[in-house]
């Protein structure tokens, strides 16, 4: 009977040692997602699978012009006109109060977690305008050479909109 309660034991023991090198590998180095939507087309397809790559998040990597990313929704998805600060726009963020296992499924297993996949054309301290379909940094436009001769979304007349909850 000893050794099988051993032999029971050694498995339980592998086995939590697995999933906890599977979850430091998925939080810490890659993690799967799903393209949905077309926003990043022709770079990216809707429905491609892709792995984000941890790392420069896990080392403080400084992000460069042109990289793609991904964060978080954030979680007010439309504030208006009159309650926007034009001289410092930024994202809201509210902290979540979850129950620990909330948090660990949100944030490290990532159920229920919605993120935008987005390439950096602004970097701190400079100012972006969009207008006539035309991106422009510091008054001049910006070359887009990853669009490849697409018009931009305002000149298909394209409506994005968040599906956020």
């Amino acid at each position: 009977m000893n050794a099988r309660l051993n032999n029971l034991l050694g498995w339980i023991f592998c086995i939590i040692i697995a999933i906890v090198l599977a979850l430091i590998i998925r939080f810490f180095v890659g993690t799967p997602t799903v393209v949905n939507g077309e926003s990043m087309y022709p770079t990216l397809h809707p429905n491609e699978r892709l792995i984000l790559n941890r790392l420069p998040i896990t080392f403080f990597h400084k992000w460069k012009r042109y990289e793609i990313i991904t964060f978080e929704t954030p979680t007010v998805s439309n504030v208006s006109i009159d309650n926007a600060n034009l001289s410092n726009p930024v994202a809201v963020y509210e902290k979540k109060n979850f129950s620990l296992f909330k948090n660990f499924s949100y944030y490290i297993l990532e159920i229920n977690k919605i993120s935008y996949i987005k390439r950096i054309i602004g970097l701190p301290g400079e100012h972006i305008e969009i207008k006539n379909g035309r991106v422009y940094k510091n008054g001049l436009e910006l070359s887009e050479p990853y669009l490849n001769g697409l018009e931009t979304p305002s000149e298909r007349k394209a409506i994005y909109r968040c599906n956020c909850s």
